[in-house]
């Protein structure tokens, strides 16, 4: 059901779902991005929401790198499962914590407290545009973000640049690969 990979995470590996029907980010864009991400907000304590989660690898890269909390969404009950043996193998318990629902659910919720000031989005590339819209639509409506918040999405080379909803704007993109991250901030 898993598979061991070697992991930037503190120097411990970390389990993965086998299959097609996750898409690990790979060790390389995870590094880039999150050196793109502490040049553009201190992460020292920073509220983490990873949607889409899959292993959690980017969540809880978050918290390794000083992120105070994350909560990690995962529709899949045997990924999230595989994600709770993450956090226990990364002695991350009490920092990360796991939803096993969809996005869609946790986020009409709305974040029951202190807002987000960090959202990690890596959908599956088959995603529609019309529900990624949504989703983000539901970051901002339901009162996910921080004023100073940072959102990021991982999509494929050959998928259109997210469209926004009212309330956010694009920062930029990177490419790597066949891995575009799109960089976007609440709007003032």
């Amino acid at each position: 059901m898993t598979r061991i990979i070697a992991g930037r995470l503190g120097g411990r590996r970390l389990s993965t779902p086998r299959g097609a029907a996750t898409r690990p980010t790979s060790d390389r864009v995870r590094e880039a991005v999150f050196s793109r991400v502490e040049s553009l907000m201190d992460l020292e304590g920073a509220r983490v929401l990873d949607l889409y989660a899959g292993s959690g690898a980017l969540g809880l890269e978050a918290v390794s790198r000083g992120a105070g909390f994350a909560v990690l969404v995962e529709s899949d009950r045997r990924t999230a499962r595989l994600i709770e043996a993450n956090v226990t193998e990364l002695r991350l318990r009490g920092a990360a914590r796991v939803h096993a629902e969809s996005v869609d659910r946790v986020l009409e919720r709305g974040p029951g407290g202190q807002p987000f000031d960090l959202a990690l989005l890596d959908p599956p590339y088959p995603l529609g545009e019309e529900e990624l819209t949504g989703v983000l639509t539901l970051l901002v409506d339901q009162g996910w973000l921080t004023p100073q918040a940072l959102v990021l999405v991982e999509r494929g080379s050959r998928s259109p640049a997210p469209t926004l909803p009212a309330g956010l704007s694009a920062m930029g993109s990177r490419s790597y690969g066949e891995t575009v991250v799109h960089y976007l901030e609440p709007q003032s």
